[in-house]
């Protein structure tokens, strides 16, 4: 069991998502065969928001875990589920040898109403997690925010909201991605004052194009070092050279979070096998 793993060792591991039309599947799995090459402990899958991308999900993960014999680690998110569409898809989780998932509140689905919302079944995470950890015998992560989640009022509170994972369920940590390493660790240090013991994994996504920073700034309230920023202002015009000072900064940072004690390192592959070997081969050859 993964629980176990991190007591032993230290661990490589990637997140992926699964293709957003039917007839890209094929790829998708040769995506997921090139990544398996690089032997991660296990690799995430992520989920539509609302459950939209559930079915492919779970297709993606069964081939992770059935076809290349790696352990999957199956995003579910509540903020659009019901409590029967979550044991709906915690049952074809069972039934494809799939042992864990993430548990996430995830982003409301662009269809939801306020009053949606609001009436939503389980408000938080923890409360989600609470719910499958008492009907099914899934194994649960959590994710974690090292700069806080952006609808928290603080890192404080933040910190309360992680504390209620493990006591909900949640096994380990997988981070939001971060391009300051300090905060990071200043993090882990928080985090160890208020009890929480639970392994967390360092989430790091390489930068390789100038556009893709607005879209992930956006997405994970991450803020940008004057090293990337310096990165991007110099590189950011020239494709090439722009996605080698990318990877070379992921790889910096890798290298950085390793000597300073964090072992268990989570990549944003975006299915991206070349990218992700590149950063593999520097780290672990």
């Amino acid at each position: 069991m993964l629980k176990n793993m991190f007591e032993h060792k230290h661990t490589l591991s990637f997140e992926v998502f699964p293709p957003k039309k039917e007839g890209d599947f094929e790829s998708a799995f040769e995506v997921m065969d090139a990544l398996g090459k690089l032997s991660p402990d296990f690799i995430s899958v992520t989920y539509g928001a609302g459950g939209s991308r559930a079915g492919k999900t779970v297709e993606i993960a069964s081939y992770v875990q059935n076809t290349l014999g790696i352990d999957a680690v199956a995003h579910m998110t509540c903020v659009g589920s019901r409590k029967e569409n979550l044991l709906q898809v915690a049952a074809r989780l069972k039934e494809h040898n799939i042992n864990y998932c993430l548990a996430l509140r995830g982003d409301s689905p662009k269809d939801m109403s306020d009053e949606q919302f609001d009436a939503r079944d389980f408000a938080h995470a923890n409360d989600m997690m609470a719910f499958l950890k008492e009907n099914t015998n899934l194994h649960m992560a959590g994710a974690c925010y090292p700069e806080k989640h952006f609808e928290s009022f603080s890192m404080e509170s933040d910190l309360n909201n992680m504390k209620r994972k493990p006591d909900a369920g949640a096994e380990f940590f997988i981070s939001q991605l971060f391009f300051d390493n300090d905060y990071f660790y200043s993090f882990l240090e928080k985090a160890e004052k208020k009890g929480i013991t639970a392994p967390v994994c360092a989430g790091i996504m390489p930068i390789t194009s100038a556009k893709q920073i607005g879209t992930t700034i956006t997405l994970s309230g991450s803020s940008i070092p004057k090293a990337l920023s310096n990165l991007i202002a110099t590189y950011g015009d020239n494709k090439d050279e722009m996605r080698k000072a990318g990877i070379d900064y992921a790889i910096r940072q890798i290298r950085d979070l390793q000597e300073n004690g964090v072992g268990d390192i989570h990549i944003y592959a975006m299915n991206k096998p070349k990218m992700t070997e590149e950063i593999v081969s520097a780290i672990y050859r």
